[in-house]
């Protein structure tokens, strides 16, 4: 039994989930670290300033929404602190009515013309 636990479509699965989850971390600590090198620590938005004593608490917010987006300009980051980073994502959702990721997907066609009937209404002048 040694061996056919190795194979476990569950095993397989974890392993992926797991894997996905190192990369990303790892991803995230390579763009966090370059956007505090480049940038003064300091929220984008509330203007409140950080130290090393509380700078877990300054993210990283990606402008498009984007996390796999990480120009090494830095130029789809900015610093925000958690409680703003939080904001603009709930502020995100209550405009579009669903996640950043739903968001970033392409919206449906249009299916009404807005000039319908207009040709009737210069007409009438």
């Amino acid at each position: 039994m040694t061996g056919a636990s190795k194979d476990r479509p569950d095993d397989r699965l974890d392993a992926v989930v797991a894997k996905a989850r190192r990369d990303a971390q790892e991803r995230e600590r390579g763009y966090r670290e370059r956007a505090l090198k480049m940038y003064p620590w300091v929220c984008g938005r509330c203007a409140r300033e950080f130290t090393a004593a509380n700078l877990r608490e300054l993210t990283v917010h990606h402008r498009n929404h984007n996390h796999d987006d990480n120009p090494a300009d830095g130029s789809n980051w900015e610093l925000l602190c958690v409680y703003c980073h939080d904001n603009e994502h709930s502020r995100l959702i209550d405009w579009t009515g669903s996640s950043a990721q739903a968001a970033e997907q392409a919206p449906e066609a249009a299916t009404g013309n807005p000039f319908a009937g207009l040709r009737d209404l210069l007409a009438r002048k």
